[in-house]
């Protein structure tokens, strides 16, 4: 591309550096002979023909030192490193000598030169043409008029630890030297006005001719990072830029170029240009050449600068600014305008592109960005342009606000690019729900099934929107089909469901879909739609809760899992089959085949599901009219409620038979509850003497009362059951149920119960009630007459005196001898050693012993049980004598008045 198709801008501020202390021109260099420059450091660095060295600092300041006798032709100011190294002779002839200088370590205004070596290419004085060095200082090479290029390996800043070598020799003059390091080679660029070279310095000097044609003196630069630090030479009809592999890109810059420098980017052009102006005294009244100074950014392809100088002698980069030496020994400052003065340059030409590279390469913050792209779009915009604003709109997402994009194409025309828009929108993630909405809904409006079904159904497509939002808008808009793909891609079940039931209306493919889902999802949703399923495919549903209730397996699955094979106990998942039962509303046979499948599976089932098939086995027998049906029905109640794993509520049981009327199945349940009263009421209501006889022979010997009971139903029945009652009579009487005169009052409310009936009982009655008096008469006479003789035996004790007349030992049975011992109780003598022998007491006698130790372990049982109150009650209670009970404990005391306490 010619740099005249570029365009041009106005990007740095001239200015002519005038002196602090007088607001003049800064004039310090006017009387100089000047033969180099360089900067750094913070400082302008010039040289002259009398082998002075001037340092410029920020402040103006001009400082000098003389570095070499003759005059200095070379100066390199290091970048990463304060040390300045020049080239210069010291005597007369051709003699260069390089000098290193430390300008940390400064002696009386003289920095400290750390090095001096001459630079004699094989012992051949030429003069010095060029010289760089390597920023790792290990580095340096110097080029000759003769071709030969010499480089000092080592610790540049000291003799014994850099060497020269000659690595290359041309036969022209050098006209320009570069390092680049890739990786860990390091490579040299030598250029001569016939020859671009490149030598490989780290791997045995390996040289690459990269073209044959070179370039003049002053003509070659270095770029830096942002141009991969590539070789840049400058030639008549263009500019090359140069790898160390190979040529690069090159820009036709026409003219004849003077000079090459490289300030942060761009490339700065130093060429002739045909005006002239009178030069300045006091060197003389001849006209000086004018140099045209061209900035250009290689980045975005603009020129930022361009103006003409009188015979510029050297382009020195320093402290963010540009300076110019001109021929009159004026020195000129181009400062660059910051990015924002730039870009509203750029804004009122409406070159918005431009602006936008420039802001890239500037690193300019994201919110500034933006701005540019909302501004352009804006600009876009307003022209009708609304494909290439919708495009800068794009780039905006994230930051500006996409309702106000939004707003500007909600027109019908616009749609498209409203499209556009929003799909780039739900790419970057930032979509909401109303912004899917209105994707699905300028899809639909365009009637684009393609880009919908690209939108929604591509498999394998990241999801950039709100999948249920989409699935609504579908559903709304009759794409059902696409909804359906939605909800069974993404798993939303619900959704699913509500479209195949709501508006498809498919409820085999609902049951199938259901079928396959996980059973946590399955349990779920047959709880939400088991009502409709049940409705409209009953059977189908039937088998699927039989299966969900028993060992769910989604149908998608293998039957036998990975686990299972390898050895592991299989994971049964089952839910709870009462859970469903409302699902079955007005189909009581599936809900039958339901619960008779689940009580058999599983036995040990809830007493709902028992209780709720109890209900419909009753429901059905009430209803069956066929005789055969409701006994096999009544067949099959009777079964279920005697089956002992039935796990069924006794009390609902009951109040089911008995709203249902269901004999067989009441007199069970009483019976499995031990309510033998309830068996007998049931029949004495229905009159039914056989069972209530039968009851009674069957369960009283576990409830005796129900003898009694008999006998009171009986007693008021006006009816001829003198039999039944003759036979209750009998049982009472051999069990002693009731005293004579409560059966008498109770057979006195039955008016056909005459005297005759009950002549024999209580004859009977009377004989054993008089025996029983004679009896217990005798034993009080006995009782009162060994009381008597115990007391008199006492008294005797206490009052008279005792013989003992015993002549043996009732131990040893041998003749009594003194001294003896002798107690009162028979009396019972004893000789003193077979006593202490024998007796376990010396207050006892050893023969009575026993006997007195029983008598008195009965006399202390009762004293302990004299407070067993619950036992007292326990045993009246269940006593056929309840007045024997009471005298037992009589006489241990039990009613006696509690001792004092002392």
């Amino acid at each position: 591309m010619a740099f005249l198709q570029w365009r041009r801008f106005n990007f740095f501020d001239k200015e002519l550096v005038k002196d602090p202390a007088t607001d003049q021109p800064f004039d310090l260099l006017k009387e100089i002979n000047i033969s180099a420059c360089t900067s750094g450091r913070g400082n302008l660095v010039i040289a002259d023909f009398e082998g002075n060295i001037f340092f410029i600092n920020r402040q103006l300041t001009l400082t000098t030192f003389k570095g070499y006798e003759i005059r200095v032709s070379h100066l390199h100011q290091m970048k990463q490193h304060n040390l300045l190294i020049t080239i210069g002779e010291d005597e007369q002839g051709v003699n260069p000598i390089i000098k290193v200088w430390n300008l940390d370590k400064m002696d009386k205004g003289i920095p400290a030169c750390t090095r001096l070596t001459r630079a004699i290419p094989a012992n051949k004085p030429t003069p010095v043409t060029c010289f760089t060095v390597h920023e790792n200082l290990n580095f340096m090479t110097v080029g000759f008029e003769n071709g030969a290029v010499l480089l000092f390996k080592g610790d540049v800043t000291r003799d014994r630890h850099s060497k020269p070598r000659l690595i290359h020799d041309a036969g022209r003059p050098i006209t320009g030297l570069g390092f680049k390091t890739s990786g860990k080679d390091v490579y040299l660029f030598v250029v001569t006005e016939a020859s671009v070279t490149t030598i490989n310095i780290t791997n045995k000097d390996i040289k690459n001719t990269l073209e044959p044609f070179g370039t003049t003196l002053g003509n070659v630069i270095m770029s830096d990072a942002t141009q991969d630090n590539q070789l840049v030479i400058g030639r008549q009809d263009a500019v090359y830029f140069y790898q160390h592999d190979g040529r690069g890109p090159c820009l036709a810059f026409e003219g004849e170029k003077l000079q090459l420098h490289w300030f942060r980017g761009y490339l700065i052009i130093v060429s002739k240009e045909s005006k002239s102006m009178p030069r300045a005294p006091p060197m003389g009244s001849h006209s000086l050449e004018m140099n045209l100074v061209t900035v250009y950014d290689i980045n975005n392809k603009f020129i930022a600068y361009t103006a003409p100088y009188p015979e510029v002698i050297d382009i020195m980069c320093e402290a963010g600014a540009i300076y110019i030496l001109s021929g009159d020994r004026k020195l000129y400052q181009l400062q660059e305008k910051d990015t924002s003065t730039k870009l509203e340059i750029l804004f009122k030409k409406n070159n918005y592109l431009l602006a936008i590279s420039l802001a890239k390469s500037q690193q300019l913050d994201q919110d500034g960005l933006m701005a540019i792209f909302t501004q352009y779009g804006d600009h876009l915009y307003a022209k009708g342009d609304h494909d290439g604003s919708i495009q800068q709109y794009i780039r905006t997402i994230g930051k500006l606000e996409a309702s106000y994009v939004i707003r500007k194409f909600l027109d019908a025309q616009k749609i498209h690019n409203l499209t556009k828009y929003l799909q780039a929108l739900h790419k970057s993630q930032l979509a909401t729900e109303e912004h899917t909405t209105l994707l699905l809904n300028c899809y639909t409006k365009l009637k684009d099934v393609s880009k919908l079904d690209e939108f929604i159904m591509t498999k394998d497509r990241e999801v950039d929107f709100d999948v249920e939002t989409a699935i609504k808008v579908c559903r709304q808009a009759g794409y059902h089909r696409h909804a359906l793909s939605l909800a069974e891609k993404h798993e939303k079940h619900e959704w699913y469901l509500k479209i195949q039931l709501e508006d498809i209306r498919d409820y085999q493919a609902a049951l199938t879909y259901i079928a396959r889902l996980d059973f946590d999802a399955a349990e779920t949703n047959m709880k939400q739609y088991g009502k409709i399923l049940m409705s409209e495919a009953p059977q189908k549903t039937t088998e699927l809760l039989k299966r969900l209730c028993t060992d769910y397996k989604p149908t998608n699955q293998p039957l036998v899992d990975q686990t299972s094979l390898e050895g592991a106990v299989p994971r049964i998942q089952r839910a709870h089959a009462e859970e469903f039962i409302h699902i079955f509303v007005n189909n009581s046979a599936q809900l039958t085949e339901f619960l008779e499948h689940m009580v058999e599976v599983q036995p040990n089932s809830s007493s709902l599901v028992y209780n709720t098939l109890l209900e419909l086995y009753l429901h059905d027998m009430v209803h069956e009219k066929s005789i055969t049906a409701r006994v096999d029905r009544e067949r099959k109640t009777l079964e279920l409620l005697k089956n002992p794993d039935a796990g069924y509520s006794m009390e609902q049981a009951m109040v089911l038979c008995q709203v249902n009327n269901f004999k067989a199945g009441i007199l069970y349940l009483y019976e499995k509850a031990h309510l033998y009263q309830q068996i007998l009421q049931y029949h004495m209501e229905h009159n039914e003497f056989v069972h209530v006889m039968e009851t009674c022979k069957k369960f009283g010997q576990q409830d005796p009362d129900l003898w009694t009971h008999a006998l009171s139903y009986f007693a008021q029945r006006e009816s001829q059951c003198k039999p039944q009652l003759m036979e209750v009579l009998s049982h009472i009487d051999k069990k002693n149920l009731m005293s004579p005169l409560l059966v008498v009052q109770t057979l006195a409310h039955n008016s056909t119960a005459t005297l005759s009936v009950l002549k024999d009982y209580i004859i009977r009655r009377l004989q054993l009630e008089q025996d029983q008096m004679g009896e217990d008469v005798r034993l009080i006479r006995q009782y009162q007459d060994d009381t008597a003789k115990k007391r008199t035996q006492i008294h005797e004790l206490q009052t008279s005196a005792k013989i003992f007349q015993a002549s043996k030992c009732n131990i040893c049975n041998h003749t009594l001898e003194l001294p003896s011992v002798h107690f009162l109780c028979e009396p019972h003598s004893y000789h003193q050693h077979c006593f202490e022998s024998y007796s376990e007491s010396e207050m006892e006698c050893p023969a009575c012993a026993p006997e007195n130790r029983k008598f008195m372990d009965i006399i202390r049982a009762q004293e302990m049980t004299r407070d067993t109150h619950e036992s007292f009650h326990n045993q009246l209670e269940r006593a056929p004598d309840g007045f024997a009970v009471v005298a037992d404990y009589f006489g241990r005391g039990l009613f006696n008045a509690p001792k004092p306490s002392k």
